[in-house]
């Protein structure tokens, strides 16, 4: 395998919040790589998923949701991280949700035209559509904006249109060197995963508020005799909250745990021993501090 002959990029997946991207980027993977939820905002930090195919690596930049009224510091913190990689990676492929386009899709689509970056534009969930017909004037509406270079409709859920997606971002691959191993999925710690697999738990179990005033820290992560023992806090922001994610004698807690446990072990093959606790800290999501500690940085 020759330089002149290897293809590489970057590709940013970005879009307003809960269009589907995470799901997305997995089923690009071939295997579940971010956490998924229905809730907005799922999608905290910047993640990278590797898909190497023969001489062409495509490196996707999963983001959080670009979204307007971002009043809390953790919420300004994620709108930064998404908008900041779109002038440093090769392709941009912007993530619609079916015939909707809303004021945080013109937000999305503004950055995009800013950063100067070449784009694709994703039609998600179109399995949804009753009629598909409803995707003509969509599809003639985004042609006449003269920003994107080619318009994919897709399921991601289903895992349709996906291979059309992978040769449109294959073929503007720049011409460089593989910058990762070709068995490598992504460049996040198993210890990182770890902790997003319990705040998945968490967002799928929680109401809708909840899930947003927690944070995930892993205390301790060591392997001996053949199992791992993991330790995590799960931090929330109110003295309720705490007494909700508990649930009447622990059973919320402990459901939380055997769930996230048991995607823990089929992560990392082993037995896994895996302790949790709800520690209150006041106001952390508006805390520069507090989101350093956490991870948001």
């Amino acid at each position: 395998m020759t330089e002149t002959a290897t293809q590489c990029g970057y590709i940013a997946l970005v879009g307003r919040p809960n269009v589907g991207k995470s799901t997305l980027l997995n089923h690009l993977l071939r295997q579940k790589l971010a956490i998924t939820s229905r809730k907005p905002q799922t999608t905290r930090h910047v993640m990278l998923g590797v898909d190497t195919q023969g001489d062409r690596q495509a490196i996707y930049v999963d983001t959080p949701g670009i979204h307007h009224h971002a009043d809390r510091e953790m919420n300004r913190i994620m709108v930064r991280s998404a908008t900041s990689v779109l002038k440093d990676v090769d392709l941009i492929v912007m993530v619609l949700e079916r015939e909707h386009w809303t004021e945080e899709d013109e937000l999305v689509l503004e950055h995009i035209r800013r950063s100067g970056t070449r784009a694709l534009v994703v039609i998600n969930k179109v399995d949804q559509l009753k009629r598909k017909e409803l995707l003509l004037p969509v599809i003639e509406r985004l042609h006449g904006l003269d920003v994107f270079e080619a318009i994919i409709p897709v399921s991601a859920l289903k895992q349709t249109g996906l291979d059309m997606l992978r040769e449109e971002v294959f073929a503007r691959l720049p011409f460089q060197p593989h910058l990762f191993p070709d068995d490598q999925v992504t460049d996040q710690t198993e210890r990182f995963i770890v902790s997003e697999i319990i705040r998945e738990k968490l967002m799928r179990r929680m109401g809708d508020e909840i899930p947003h005033r927690t944070a995930v820290v892993i205390e301790q992560f060591t392997e001996e005799n053949g199992r791992v023992d993991i330790a995590a806090d799960i931090y929330v922001e109110r003295s309720g909250q705490k007494r909700i994610i508990i649930g009447k004698g622990g059973e919320k807690l402990k459901a939380i745990g055997q769930e996230a446990r048991r995607d823990i072990e089929a992560l990392l093959e082993m037995p896994v021993m895996l302790r949790l606790w709800v520690k209150v800290r006041p106001g952390w999501t508006n805390s520069p501090a507090a989101l350093k500690r956490m991870g948001y940085d």
